[in-house]
């Protein structure tokens, strides 16, 4: 279905509404006292130039901000564009991005940097040499001996 077809049916739809409760309104206004259905014929003029103008700048906004091609749908800015400032600001946002992004990077690095020196610094003061922790035989030297340390303490 044509998505411009029933935009249209759906704005006479809702024209038609708003004839019908205005000739009602019309109606029920001319059994009131001059000064009052005078009030009412100004508010009602106020209300539909402030309706119609929010609607107009809408649509041309609308429009301009999506444009089709085939069949995908893009949003854009328009003819309006960001002008320098904007532009200015987007590219300030995405260096701050990209700069918190670099210092969670150090930051992590830094900390593993760290927690390796740690652990290196144990294991070359302790009192076994490294070598012992790569030898199959010594581990299973301190399996065994933590299973007898704890039948001792039994």
């Amino acid at each position: 279905m044509n998505t411009n077809y029933s935009q249209q049916h759906t704005d006479t739809l809702h024209n038609r509404f708003g004839l019908r409760v205005a000739a009602r309104l019309s109606a029920g206004a001319e059994a009131l006292p001059h000064d009052i259905g005078e009030r009412l014929r100004a508010a009602r003029e106020q209300a539909l130039a402030r309706r119609r103008q929010p609607v107009a700048l809408v649509r041309q906004r609308a429009a301009s901000a999506v444009s089709r091609s085939g069949d995908t749908a893009t949003l854009g800015l328009g003819d309006d564009g960001l002008g320098f400032w904007g532009r200015l600001a987007s590219g300030m946002l995405v260096l701050v991005v990209a700069a918190g992004l670099v210092t969670i990077n150090l930051v992590q690095d830094d900390d593993r940097t760290a927690e390796v020196a740690e652990l290196d610094a144990a294991l070359l003061t302790d009192d076994l040499p490294p070598e012992a922790y790569a030898d199959p035989g010594f581990l299973q030297y301190l399996k065994s001996s933590k299973g007898a340390q704890g039948s001792v303490t039994r």
